[in-house]
């Protein structure tokens, strides 16, 4: 353009000429250029250079206030402060971001420690996938969820999370089903609720089996129950063949009963909700950083795992027994106890006759102080739990354990093989190949917790629920789903399990254990 106006302002051409090689005849008006004006270019050749650059001001000063330069000049909170999952390879890792933290409770400030956090499950090709996330054809940016615990309870809230197209990091220091969700019996009871538990047991069990139709979970099957009793001398059952030895009693106690191994249900899950974009990330969930909420409440900005911060816009807490940092996080009461529990497996030749002959057993209290629960399992393995010797574990207790300092008791080990190789010596020949424990999440009425975190605007909690944790674990994730996502649950009543209702609690002694309706069944604690 300069050059242009420099040559015709040289060799005296019209000022015609230059628009139209220029092709800008339009433009003639707005420098007052008629074009009939023949007259040669004198001192308005200058104005027009003059103008040409006032023009070209104006377009730079336009592009310096550009989007594409802000995002250089004053990056948003989630280019600096969101986590980077890029793949599902565990060297994937969380750049540290170097502030103190704040905690009610608790409240301490400390230096952040530069550890990576290992990040799994990015969706396939996809770097950063939820941090920036888009809300399905609104152009808004969804809520980053973050789930503590991939526990089954853990698990399940996620999946169906995804369901209704959120995308939510689930957090735990172990991986998937680490500790008592793949440690359970699996055993499921649909009718065996009462009360405010027999629309959880109802509605969860249904849900069960629709999912293992679903995600083809292999290990699910419905199985009869049996009620026995151990005997003195040698007398075989005559409704199961491998109850060959001393037998008193045996008889039908539910034939609508099922089972499920929880591991492979709580990776099921997981996995189906990884395939649809939610992440898991290994590290241990030290905090909460809070904010004032709206009205004065309390807000989550973000979780502290591993000394790093995650922000997030809405928070679930679902540790199990570990649920009662809860208190220190967030200042809510968790009266939360936890049953350290022994349990072991069968799993030598001699059990797989047992596959072929399926059936779940209580037992009633022996001489060797058990009340025996017995799974076959679909592989030919046979699960026992209720063997006694349970531990109580405080909350204080809990703060100082990690999922791995639950170890078996081998005093009870010895007890269980005991008994259950007087019950059947052709399977209990050997001893059990596996031999574990669990710490199980008991809260001071036997209830589960599920609800929104009172006082706070995005904190969520599901917790405590006993020995029927892998039942209920379907209905509370798709009924915490419905309230993180919709504002509210549709599926089930979620006022009898509210986290504040501990303002008033009153503990039900003896009435922990399993309940079949009203009626204790195997061992209370």
């Amino acid at each position: 353009f300069f050059s242009s106006h420099m040559a015709t302002a040289h060799n005296g051409s019209p000022a015609h000429t230059i628009w139209e090689e220029a092709g800008l005849e339009a433009s003639s008006s707005l420098l007052s250029l008629s074009p009939h004006d023949r007259r040669p270019l004198g001192t308005r050749s200058h104005y027009m250079v003059l103008v040409s650059l006032v023009l070209c001001l104006v377009g730079m000063l336009s592009w310096a206030t550009s989007p594409v330069v802000t995002l250089f000049t004053a990056p948003s909170r989630d280019l600096i402060a969101a986590p980077r999952l890029i793949s599902r390879e565990p060297h994937s890792t969380l750049a540290p971001i170097h502030t103190g933290r704040r905690q009610q409770g608790h409240a301490r400030r400390s230096v952040p420690r530069p550890w990576p956090l290992h990040a799994q499950g990015a969706a396939p090709g996809v770097e950063g996938d939820g941090s920036t996330a888009q809300g399905e054809g609104t152009g808004a940016r969804a809520p980053e969820v973050i789930i503590c615990g991939a526990g089954i309870i853990g698990a399940s809230i996620a999946y169906y999370l995804t369901l209704k197209g959120l995308k939510p990091t689930v957090v735990d220091r172990s991986g998937v089903a680490a500790a008592a969700g793949g440690k359970g019996g699996g055993f499921l009871a649909g009718d065996w609720g009462s009360g405010v538990t027999d629309e959880l047991h109802r509605k969860s069990f249904a849900l069960h089996e629709s999912l293992a139709k679903e995600l083809n979970i292999e290990s699910y099957r419905k199985i009869t129950t049996l009620q026995v009793t151990g005997g003195v001398l040698p007398r075989p059952s005559t409704i199961c063949s491998w109850l060959d030895g001393a037998i008193a009693r045996t008889s039908i106690m539910d034939e609508g009963t099922a089972q499920v191994h929880p591991r492979e249900y709580t990776n099921a899950l997981m996995d189906a909700a990884i395939a649809r974009g939610a992440k898991l990330m290994i590290g241990k969930v030290e905090g909460m950083e809070t904010v004032e909420g709206e009205g004065g409440g309390t807000k989550v900005r973000a979780v502290v795992v591993d000394g790093q911060e995650l922000p997030a816009d809405k928070v679930v807490i679902a540790m199990g027994p570990w649920s009662v940092l809860a208190e220190d996080w967030l200042g809510l009461p968790v009266p939360m106890q936890g049953i350290w529990s022994t349990s072991v497996v069968y799993n030598h030749e001699s059990t797989k006759r047992v596959a072929e002959e399926p059936y779940a057993m209580f037992c009633d209290e022996d001489d060797n102080g058990c009340h025996l629960e017995v799974y076959p399992r679909t592989t030919g393995e046979v699960y026992l739990c209720g063997i006694g010797g349970s531990q109580y574990m405080g909350p204080n207790e809990l703060r100082r354990l990690s999922p791995e300092d639950i170890v078996p008791d081998p005093d009870r080990v010895a007890a269980a093989h005991r008994s259950f190789s007087e019950m059947s010596p052709s399977v209990g020949d050997q001893r059990p190949g596996v031999t574990q424990a669990c710490m199980r999440p008991c809260l001071r009425d036997a209830l589960p917790m599920m609800g929104l975190v009172p006082e706070t605007d995005n904190a969520y909690i599901a917790c405590g629920h006993n020995c029927w944790g892998i039942l209920w674990a379907p209905i509370t994730g798709l009924a915490m789903a419905e309230l993180i996502a919709d504002g509210r649950s549709t599926t089930v009543d979620l006022y009898p399990f509210r986290p504040e209702r501990f303002g008033r609690p009153q503990p039900r002694p003896g009435a922990r254990g399993r309940q079949q309706g009203s009626a204790s069944v195997g061992e209370q604690w």
